[in-house]
Order: C-alpha cells, then structure tokens, then sequence
C-alpha cells in the first residue's frame, strides 16, 4: 500500500519498533526481490508482478516481519500521523501534476515522486530503484523511461546494460510488439514487445483510471526528454530536410478520447490540444473507432454519436481524420490505459464457444481479437465474422457519409488482428511471453484445426493435420528447438507445409476483409497494418516472424505476398516501428539477433516493388530532439535516388506533456521537417493558443 511505502520514508520521531519494522521490511523485500528475480528468469513471474510486490506487498502480513502488538492509543497516533502524511503526499501530488510537468499515475506513492524528481535532476531510475547520475555511466541506458532502460530485471535486459562501451544512436524498430508499448502505461513496465494482454494481476484501478487521472492516455513510463533519454552529442549533427517531399503529420488521439457510452470524454480539452496542433501546421489525427464501443450491447445496435461530433470538431478546424475499425479489445496491451473489451454480445458467445478466439498448443485462449478460423462460420447470432466485420464498416460508410464524401476522412485503417495489426497474438504477455522469446502458434481453435487437417488431407499426408511438437515454449530461443533452430524441422517438408497453410491463413484473412473494405469505402483510401517483428531476424529460421504469421526465413520473402495483396485491393501499407525508442544498444540486440532497420528495409521495398503507398506510425511517445531526428530518418530517405516517401506519418500519442513548453517547440521543429519546410536552429517561443 502506499501508505505502508510512505513509512520507508518515517520521520525522526518514529518510535524504534517502526524503524525496526522498517529493517524486516527492507530484509523481506530483499527476499522477495531475489526470488521474484529468480522466478523472472525462469519465467514463471514477471517484472509487474515484481512492481506490484514491491508496491501492494510491504505492508501484508508476512511483509512486516515480526510486529509488535502495540496498545490501542499507540495506534490511533500512528493512523493520525499516517493520515497526516497522506495529505502532505497527495497536496505534493497534486501540485506535481498540474504544475510540474510530471504525468503521475493516479495511485502514485512517495517512491514515484521521488523517481521523477530525482530524473528531473538528470539521474537515471531504473523500475528496480537502481539509481546513479547520468553522466557518471555513460553509455548506460539513460531515462527510465526508454524501452531499453526500463527492462532491468529481466535477463536480456541485464545483458543489454552491460555492454555498449559508448553512446550509439541504434534505430530499434519497435523492440517486439510489446516491449515499446509496454511502457506506455506509468508504473508497469514489462520488459518486452507486442501491446498484448492485461497481466493477470493486472490491478482494475491501473486500467480503468489512469485515464481519469490528468488524461495521461498513452503516456511513456516518464515524461521523456531529453535530459533524460540520453546525453546528445555535442557534435550532434542536423540533417537539412528543406525541399523534400511534404509527409503529411497526423497525431494518435487518446485511446479514451470516447468513452463507453459513445461521447467525447473531454471536449473542451481536445478542443484546446486540436487548436494547438492546428496552430503547428499538423495535418490532421487519427483515431480508434472501437467495435466493443459502437456495436457493444447488441448486433447491428450501432452508436456512432461520439464519432460524429469528433468529426465534426476536426472538420471545423479544418484538419483531416485517418480512422482505424478497431476490431480487437483495448485494456489487453501494455500500455493500454482505459479498459474497451470486444461487445458484449460476442462475449457471451465465447463463453459458451471458446474457440472464437486465437488458442495456443496448451488450450489457453486469448480474447483479444476473434480467431480467423470463423472468418467463413455463420456463429456470431447468425451471421459469420467477415459478414460482422462488413456490416460495422458499411454502418460506418453510411452514418459518417458526409466525412468521407468531402474528404475529411483521408485514409480508413482496418483492423486485421490484435492491436489491430496483421499478425497472429503470439506473443501475449499474460500467457507469460517476455522478450525476446520466439512466442509460440497460435492455430488450436477447433475451426483453424480444421483447416489445417483439409490442407493436410488435400496433401495426402493425414498425419500432418497437427501443429508442430517441437517448438519450444512462449520464451525458449530458437537453438533451443528442434523445430527453429539452424537445420531445423521448419525447413523439411512437414515444416514447410505447416507454415505454408499458417500464413496462407493470415493471407486469406486480409484479403477477404480488404475486398469487403474496398467494396464498402470505394473510392477513399484503405490501409493495413504491419507490425515490426525483428527479434530473431538475423537466424536462418525468422522464428518470431514464423509464429506471428510471417513465412519468411532467410531462404523465403515472406512480405512480398502481403504487399501484393494490398495492392491488389489498392490499400496502403501502415508499417509499425519504433525507430527511436533503444538508442543504446549493443550490437547483437541483446542476443536476439535482431534487426530493425532490416526488416523495416524488407517490408519497405516489398511495398515499393508492388507499387502499393506506405505510411508509418511509431509505436512509443517521443518529445526530445535525439529520438524526432531518429524518425525523420526511417520516414525520409535522404539517400534514396527515387525520392520515395511515405505517404504519411502518425506520430503515437497526443499526451499532455507534448503540449507544453519546450515539448511542442520540438515537435513543431520535426512536423516542418516532415512538411520538407526550412527550419531554424535557434530555439523560439511558442504561443499556446
């Protein structure tokens, strides 16, 4: 409990039992820390497990040590003092909050406030409470709110931190779907990839409220800046992006920015940040239209009011819309910070029908997004999940006709898996997945089993209708398989097949759902989005692509297929990554073998070859100089003799920090660098509308 933390910080009048408690508790979390570390490594636990230790466990019983029984008035005083503390700690709190930049979670306690301050003074607090000056390590991760620092208990991290003998500005391609967004949510870092599932211990409170606090939507695990992100270099040069092509700038709008009910959560506030955006020549936002809010309580029920008034507002302002049908849960990924599951309705289907979603070899169920095996299956009240799908984007064409008509809406993303993006869940972190494990697959449901036996029969090898036995769990390595590893089953015949049909499947399903898009959007612009799986990409298997859905081991171009089908139903490709989010990195990528630029290069020139547009997106909020000209490489290419470019960029999140002070001076820096515009070097003032 907070308060039980609050007492690590007694005052010199606690009597000597309170300073006594203290020392067991100490002793204890000492204890604890060494197996919860443990426990990590063998991945049986994990870091928020760990946090929520450090935090809920102090004071309960067993994490007390021996208390005293004290008489009666003696713990009256003490609850007094307590409560006096609680209100000194919540005033702090508060006026933290509101004037000093710090976007603190709503359950926040003393140790919180003194991390932020202590990284305001340019110290570096790792999630452990590993803290040393900046300058003193060097190349250590600097900025506990990096992706790369905040991952210190578990082992790879460790072996991160250790090497880099000096600072390297390394492009990380969003370290695995959930490591960038996992520290996204204050508080909770998990120390690796895909925005995923809500650990099971996940407390309600974290989810639910974060938003309610000071609207910290999506915010990193601190504020970042550059003080704390890392030490620029002094010979930092500036790239002249003057006369390149305009990149239109689009900014991700709160996860919670409607709420449950279909309305805007906060008008006047957006209104404020929309005008402020406006006033930087930001092009326009994007926004989720989530399923489990529009058609949550029953079929064909659609509420499209908050939308409408949304769109509205920015048609107003004169500023564009991209859109995204979000077709999965929110509140399941790290660095989720409101709680939006599918509608209820299908729900209550899955309850009684569990094979409507994505299913592991062990039979656990993942309820983020439906599985594609019902794609084709007439088991959602009648209807099959493609027609669902088609009938929320046709209620959307219709009730938001006038957007789309008059070009307010430039682009409609569709949701095609968790997070949205085109991928299999293989790696959800509440099934204990950490980085860099090579996640497992995801095709046990009963209707994807019976796809899987089909293709076998049609292949005249019955004994194939299975999915492969050796590959390992959520965390092994792939030379610790006999299914990934060099040489592996994946490359005999059996193995070649299977993940034929298994990215066959994820084929069909974007397909099938893009034609339905196209059918129904007609002439405005489609897009789907690709995650950036590079774990593992510089082993001959590509085990983290194969489980996600990828079929492209070093001997396969397993993009190419995906970029011509969105040419052929002439969808942009929206490409996930996190160019700057680990600019300390050793070269091995912590033994995962990894490389971000690589497979950001392989999916780029899949696009370019077919001739199909690319977007990009970042997956983790950045607001400092360092990490902005990281971006502005992976969207610009200076050196590319075609003077290709994306055809837009979404910068990931609108967060309060971003519009304040030096914050948005620095972002109006790098969207005039997007727009090809001329830019200063000198520092000016920005006027907050």
């Amino acid at each position: 409990m907070a308060t039980d933390m609050q007492k690590l910080l007694g005052t010199s009048e606690e009597d000597d039992d309170e300073e006594m408690d203290m020392d067991v508790k100490e002793e204890d979390d000492g204890d604890r820390r060494n197996r919860d570390t443990r426990a990590a490594s063998g991945s049986s636990n994990d870091e928020f497990m760990f946090q929520q230790s450090m935090q809920d466990q102090v004071g309960t019983p067993g994490g007390g040590g021996s208390r005293r029984s004290r008489p009666l008035e003696e713990k009256e005083r003490t609850k007094l003092r307590e409560r006096h503390r609680r209100a000194i700690t919540a005033r702090i709190l508060g006026g933290l909050r509101r004037h000093g930049n710090y976007n603190l979670r709503v359950r926040a306690d003393i140790n919180d406030v003194i991390a932020a301050l202590a990284r305001e003074a340019g110290w570096v607090v790792l999630p452990d409470g590993t803290t040393f000056p900046a300058k003193s390590q060097g190349a250590k991760p600097t900025g506990g709110s990096s992706a790369v620092a905040a991952g210190s208990s578990a082992s790879h991290i460790a072996s991160q931190q250790t090497s880099t003998p000096a600072l390297r500005v390394v492009s990380s391609g969003r370290r695995s779907p959930v490591e960038l967004s996992a520290c996204r949510m204050k508080g909770v870092f998990t120390p690796a990839p895909s925005p995923y599932d809500i650990l099971p211990t996940q407390s309600p409170e974290l989810v639910g409220s974060v938003n309610k606090a000071e609207g910290l939507v999506g915010c990193s695990v601190d504020v970042i800046n550059s003080k704390q992100i890392l030490e620029i270099p002094p010979n930092l040069t500036e790239q002249d992006f003057s006369g390149t092509p305009y990149v239109p700038v689009y900014v991700m709008l709160p996860l919670g920015v409607i709420n449950m009910k279909c309305e805007l959560a906060d008008r006047d506030g957006l209104v404020k940040h929309l005008r402020i955006l406006k006033s930087i020549h930001v092009d326009g936002v994007k926004v989720d239209c989530w399923w489990g809010i529009v058609e949550g309580h029953s079929p064909q029920e659609y509420n499209w009011t908050g939308y409408r008034q949304l769109f509205q507002m920015v048609r107003d302002l004169n500023l564009k819309i991209q859109v995204l049908m979000s077709f999965h849960e929110c509140g399941g990924n790290v660095g989720d910070d409101v709680c939006i599951p599918l509608p209820h309705w299908v729900a209550e289907i899955g309850r009684t029908n569990p094979d409507i979603y994505f299913t592991d070899r062990e039979g656990r169920r993942n309820p983020e997004c439906l599985s594609w095996g019902i794609d084709k299956e007439r088991i959602l009240r009648g209807r099959t999940a493609l027609e669902v799908y088609f009938d929320y984007m046709r209620s959307f064409r219709i009730e938001l006709a006038e957007f789309l008509e008059d070009g307010v809406i430039s682009m409609v993303e569709i949701g095609l898996g968790p997070c949205g993006e085109l991928r299999y869940p293989s790696c959800p972190i509440k099934h204990g997945w950490r980085y860099p494990g090579v996640g497992e697959f995801q095709c046990y449901d009963k209707y994807l089993s019976k796809s899987l036996r089909k293709a076998a029969e049609s292949r005249g090898h019955l004994f194939w209708a299975r999915g492969p036995e050796n590959t390992g769990s959520y965390n092994s390595q792939p030379q610790g398989t006999g299914f990934f590893c060099d040489g592996g089953d994946y490359d005999g015949l059996y193995g070649r097949f299977f993940l034929k049909w298994y990215s066959q499947v994820l084929i069909d399903h974007a397909d099938q759902i893009l034609s339905l898009a196209k059918l129904v959007f007609d002439s405005s612009c489609i897009a789907a989005k690709l995650p950036d799986v590079h774990w593992w990409y510089r082993t001959a298997s590509h085990a983290a692509e194969l489980t996600a859905g990828f079929y492209n081991p070093s001997n396969r171009d397993g993009y190419a297929a995906i970029a011509s089908t969105l040419k052929k139903h002439g969808a942009t490709l929206s490409f996930v990554s996190g160019e700057v989010q680990v600019l300390n990195r050793p070269d091995d990528f912590s033994g995962a073998l990894g490389e971000p630029e690589a497979v950001a290069w392989q999916v780029l020139n899949a696009a370019w070859d077919s001739d199909t547009p690319v977007a990009r997106e970042n997956s983790l909020p950045c607001h400092d100089r360092v990490g902005y000209n990281k971006m502005l490489e992976s969207v610009k290419f200076r050196n590319d003799p075609d003077r290709r470019h994306l055809s837009s960029f979404a910068y990931s999140r609108l967060v309060p920090a971003l519009m304040e002070g030096h914050n948005i001076v620095e972002f109006e820096r790098f969207v005039k660098k997007l727009h090809g515009e001329a830019v200063m070097n000198h520092h000016h003032h920005h006027q907050q509308v």
